[in-house]
C-alpha cells in the first residue's frame, strides 16, 4: 500500500509555509506541493490572534493542495517560541538478568526513568531525545542491548514548552478545520533537513534565523547535545532599522534585505542609499555605514547569546563540522562571516538536502524547518532517530 503524503505546516512570524511531501518506493522524499502566505496574528513565533492566523494557514494550505494535487485533512506542525526549553535528565536502573546481560526490557526501563521529569503544571513535553547510555562506568554506549553490566544509565534531552502556547498553535489548525497528526520543535526539523550523517557524527550547530525567533540545535557524536530558542529574530533587526532612521516598517524591511549587512564593509566608505517616497512616506537617504552598524549590533547580540548558552553547556569543544545557518536570516549579507567570527568555527548557509522536488524549497534556507518536518513526519512511526513526541498525548485531547 502506498504511503500517504505528509503535509508540514510552519506558522512563522513572517510567513506561513505548507509543504506536501511524498515518499518514493526507494524511500526518497519528494516535495510535490507548496503554499505560503504572509503571517498575521503571530508574534515571536507565538499566536496572538487566532482568527487572523487561521486565515493565513487556510490560504497557505489551499495553495499547497492546488500545487500538490491533494486534499489535505491533517498536518504536522512545527512549534517554536521563546518559551521552549531543553534540559538533560539522567536515569539509572539495575540490570535485571542475574548474569548481567542487558535486555530490551532494561533499555525500556531506563528510558522511562530518564524521561520521567516532573515539569511545572503549565508546561508540556515536546520531545524526549536519547543521548548516550552508560553501562557501569563505560561512557558513550550507543546500543547497550546484549552487553554485560550491573547498572544501566541514560542521558536524555527533554524539550518542553508552555502548554497553553502549544495548544494555541493546535487550535489555529483545528479552527481551519484540520487535524494535527503531530507537532515537532522547529529547530530540530531544520537540523534534520540540512545536516548530513557525517556532520551529525562530527558535531555541528544549526542556527535557524527566523522572523521572530532564533532556534538552535547542536549535534555531537550523532545525538542532539543541546537545543533552545531565543525570542529574537529578523523582525527585531527590521524594527531597529525603522527606529534608527525613522522609517516605516515596510521600508525598513526592504532596506535590510537589499542593503543590510551583518558586518562592516570598508568598501562602503561614505556611500548612501536612497529610500524612495512611498504611501505618504517622504523618502530618506541613509548612510550604509550607519545601516550596517544597526544591523550588526542586533545580529551580533543574537549569535553571542547562542554562543554563551553553548559555552555554558560545554558543547562547543565537541563541534567539528562547524555552524550551519538556516531561516530567512541566513540570506542576510555578511551573516556567515559574523557567525564564523563569533563561534570561531567554519560557517555555511544550509539548504534542504534530504529531499528533492520543488527547486524553490531545495534552494532556500528559509524552507529548512518545513522540509525537515516532512522528513520527521515520515520518520515518526519508526524507532530510528526521531525521539518520541510527547505532544501526541495532548493532541488526543483535540481529536473527535
Amino acid at each position: 500500500m502506498a504511503i500517504p503524503p505528509v503535509v508540514a505546516l510552519e506558522i512563522g512570524t513572517s510567513k506561513v509555509v505548507a509543504l506536501v511531501g511524498e515518499m518514493r518506493e526507494d524511500g526518497h522524499i519528494v516535495i510535490t506541493g507548496m503554499g505560503e502566505h504572509e503571517s498575521t496574528g503571530v508574534r515571536k513565533g507565538e499566536i496572538v490572534d487566532l482568527q487572523n492566523a487561521a486565515l493565513c494557514v487556510r490560504s497557505a494550505l489551499g495553495a499547497a493542495e492546488e500545487t500538490g494535487k491533494v486534499t489535505i485533512n491533517q498536518v504536522h506542525v512545527a512549534v517554536s517560541g521563546g518559551h521552549i526549553q531543553a534540559l538533560i535528565n539522567s536515569g539509572e536502573v539495575p540490570v535485571i538478568d542475574p548474569a548481567g546481560r542487558i535486555s530490551r526490557d532494561d533499555v525500556d526501563a531506563v528510558m522511562n526513568v530518564a524521561e520521567a521529569l516532573n515539569l511545572p503544571p503549565d508546561r508540556e513535553m515536546i520531545h524526549t531525545l536519547c543521548q548516550h547510555f552508560r553501562v557501569d562506568n563505560q561512557e558513550g554506549v550507543i546500543d547497550p542491548e546484549g552487553l554485560v553490566g550491573a547498572k544501566l544509565a541514560l542521558n536524555m534531552l527533554l524539550v518542553h514548552g508552555v502548554r497553553a502556547r502549544l495548544h494555541n498553535v493546535i487550535n489555529v489548525v483545528k479552527s481551519v478545520p484540520l487535524e494535527v497528526s503531530d507537532a515537532a520543535f522547529g529547530g530540530w526539523c531544520s537540523a534534520l533537513a540540512v545536516l548530513t550523517p557525517n556532520q551529525k557524527r562530527d558535531g555541528a550547530i544549526v542556527v535557524d534565523l527566523g522572523g521572530g525567533t532564533t532556534d538552535y540545535v547542536a549535534y555531537s557524536d550523532n545525538v542532539v547535545a543541546a537545543a533552545g530558542v531565543l525570542g529574537v529574530g529578523g523582525d527585531h533587526v527590521t524594527n531597529d532599522i525603522g527606529l534608527a532612521f525613522k522609517i516605516p516598517t515596510a521600508q525598513a524591511e526592504r532596506l535590510k534585505r537589499e542593503s543590510g549587512s551583518a558586518v562592516f564593509d570598508p568598501a562602503t566608505g561614505s556611500k548612501q542609499v536612497v529610500i524612495p517616497a512611498e504611501g505618504g512616506f517622504q523618502g530618506r537617504t541613509v548612510h550604509l555605514k550607519a545601516l550596517h552598524t544597526v544591523v550588526n549590533a542586533r545580529v551580533d547580540e543574537i549569535l553571542v547569546m547562542i554562543r554563551k548558552r553553548l559555552d555554558k553547556e560545554s558543547v562547543l569543544h565537541h563541534i567539528g563540522a562547524g555552524v550551519v545557518l538556516t531561516g530567512g536570516g541566513a540570506r542576510l549579507h555578511g551573516v556567515v562571516r559574523l557567525a564564523e567570527k563569533i563561534f570561531d568555527l567554519p560557517c555555511s548557509v544550509g539548504k534542504p538536502i534530504n529531499v528533492s522536488g520543488l527547486a524553490v524549497v531545495t534552494e532556500g534556507p528559509e524552507y529548512a524547518t518545513c522540509s525537515g518536518l516532512v522528513q520527521y513526519g515520515f520518520q515518526e512511526s519508526d524507532d530510528g532517530e526521531a525521539g518520541s513526541s510527547i505532544l501526541n498525548k495532548f493532541l488526543g485531547f483535540f481529536k473527535g
